[in-house]
């Protein structure tokens, strides 16, 4: 069985996503390993998600490919820079989200931003999918960051814990 993670990097050199932008995360750790450790990546951690943001689409504007990777609650500092910048200036800004404040969560302030994630990317006309079966991950992944590049528009796949945690328990047992 391949690991969500394993999946989502070889969908990033698929799609010539060079630069990895982060702000640490225990969900996306995994991911954030396996790109640091690959030479093919480019990775930067800057201390916020807005910060993360310009760099990738800075990146875009010299001809770089980049991602986001962030966690729910680093999501809720994002709506002045997605709707004054990337949805604007049409930039493919492609973000992965792991979801949080779901499923059992037991931070209020996590359960807020979930909530209220999805509708503001909808309000601002940027494309989600939520990730949360592997056998269909490299097809909506690979997909949506094709589309995003082929329509110069920001995407967003935000993980769900029923692909990042059952895969966490699969892999322990």
């Amino acid at each position: 069985m391949s690991r969500w993670y394993d999946i989502i990097v070889e969908v990033l050199k698929r799609n010539e996503i060079r630069l990895v932008t982060y702000v640490p995360d225990k969900v996306l750790t995994p991911l954030i390993k396996a790109v640091e450790v690959d030479d093919y990546f480019t990775v930067l951690a800057p201390t916020r998600e807005e910060e993360a943001v310009g760099i990738v689409c800075g990146s875009w504007m010299g001809g770089l490919r980049g991602i986001v990777l962030m966690q729910t609650s680093g999501f809720a500092t994002l709506g002045n820079v997605l709707a004054s910048l990337a949805v604007p200036y049409q930039i493919p800004l492609l973000m992965i989200v792991s979801e949080r404040g779901t499923l059992g969560e037991f931070n209020q302030g996590q359960a807020l931003v979930c909530r209220t994630m999805r509708p503001l990317l909808t309000s601002l006309g940027i494309e989600t999918h939520t990730l949360s079966r592997s056998d269909e991950l490299d097809f909506t992944a690979d997909r949506t960051i094709s589309q995003a590049i082929a329509t110069q528009a920001p995407a967003a796949l935000i993980l769900s814990p029923l692909l990042t945690h059952a895969q966490r328990q699969e892999l322990q047992q």
